[in-house]
């Protein structure tokens, strides 16, 4: 087996309150090859997004990455300077972020913005650049792109904005992009395109992914593995395929049975009961006891460890399928 391009080992993210430190990323591991996407899932507040912030080293006070170990092609990212971090980020290392508008600069025309993204990490002559910076915007469906690039972000849709903040974040053709629901404002059809588009440069160029989403439907169509996230831990993982079609825990379960698709026309849209737990009230044993229909008593008063079968992971004491160790 080749050299994961990332691998997450043990991270915990914490937020310091008055109240103490309160766990919002609680042991992920993660291990990524060069050219192979995986989706991050789970509800609003699982801890998805943190994880990805904590990758990339975005975690400022009151939050702090307190354990864990970021190894990027070996290298331990936590134990770089600020320097040399930021000559990963946006170089070797991008980020998509949800909202375009942490992305750009309002006071700064498109142009501007695109040609720092590529000029700070190379001595790149400027009619090359903006042809690279032109190349990118068509590569994303924005029309007219050399005359988009004198643009500001206000004179964009939200849409469009957030197809700019895509394109700046694969100028530098990055081995690693840690996407934070990035196609959350675009229509249909352009999340196709740009889906169809991140695939391709995967293949072409061995460029990984980190793709967090809470839809199930976008990891099912676009990932290689997939790793299901509650409560900061991640619960499920393996390969997309066999996670979304025998899911082992019952969270991965719920969060199927709660697509519209799921259902027969006219029946009542299942959902999962109750909600995810507060970073301040987490409860004792497994996080997803509460709302499980499957919860044992020790369910309450123990934390299960993770069980490994074959290429697959997951947190629970009473799997919702036996796993066979040679799939």
């Amino acid at each position: 087996m080749t050299t994961p391009l990332l691998e997450v080992r043990g991270l915990h993210t914490v937020f310091h309150t008055e109240a103490g430190a309160w766990p919002a990323v609680s042991g992920v591991d993660l291990s990524i090859q060069p050219g192979e996407i995986v989706g991050l899932v789970g509800e609003s507040g699982s801890g998805k997004s943190v994880t990805g912030f904590s990758i990339f080293g975005l975690i400022d006070p009151p939050g702090e990455v307190i354990a864990g170990e970021v190894l990027f092609k070996g290298q331990d990212l936590r134990g770089l300077s600020e320097e040399q971090m930021r000559q990963l980020r946006g170089n070797r290392i991008a980020m998509i972020f949800q909202d375009p508008l942490m992305t750009l600069n309002p006071v700064l025309r498109i142009e501007e913005q695109m040609l720092e993204a590529i000029q700070t990490h190379a001595p790149v002559p400027r009619a090359q650049a903006l042809q690279r910076c032109v190349q990118a915007l068509e590569m994303v469906g924005i029309p007219a792109a050399a005359s988009r690039l004198r643009s500001y972000p206000h004179e964009f849709s939200g849409g469009m904005r957030q197809r700019v903040a895509i394109a700046i974040a694969m100028l530098n053709q990055p081995e690693l992009i840690i996407c934070d629901e990035p196609t959350t404002a675009l229509d249909v059809t352009i999340q196709g395109q740009i889906l169809y588009r991140m695939q391709e440069i995967c293949r072409t160029h061995g460029t990984a992914l980190v793709w967090i989403t809470h839809d199930l439907g976008v990891i099912a169509e676009l990932a290689d593995q997939v790793a299901v996230m509650y409560a900061g831990k991640i619960v499920e993982s393996g390969p997309v395929g066999q996670v979304l079609d025998a899911p082992a825990h019952p969270y991965t379960r719920g969060l199927l049975d709660s697509l519209p698709g799921a259902i027969q026309p006219g029946e009542r849209l299942r959902q999962i009961s109750g909600m995810a737990p507060s970073l301040s009230n987490r409860p004792a044993g497994c996080a997803f006891a509460p709302r499980c229909a499957q919860a044992q008593p020790q369910c309450s008063t123990s934390e299960p460890e993770r069980t490994t079968v074959g290429a697959r992971t997951y947190r629970c004491f009473a799997p919702l399928v036996a796993l066979d160790p040679a799939a």
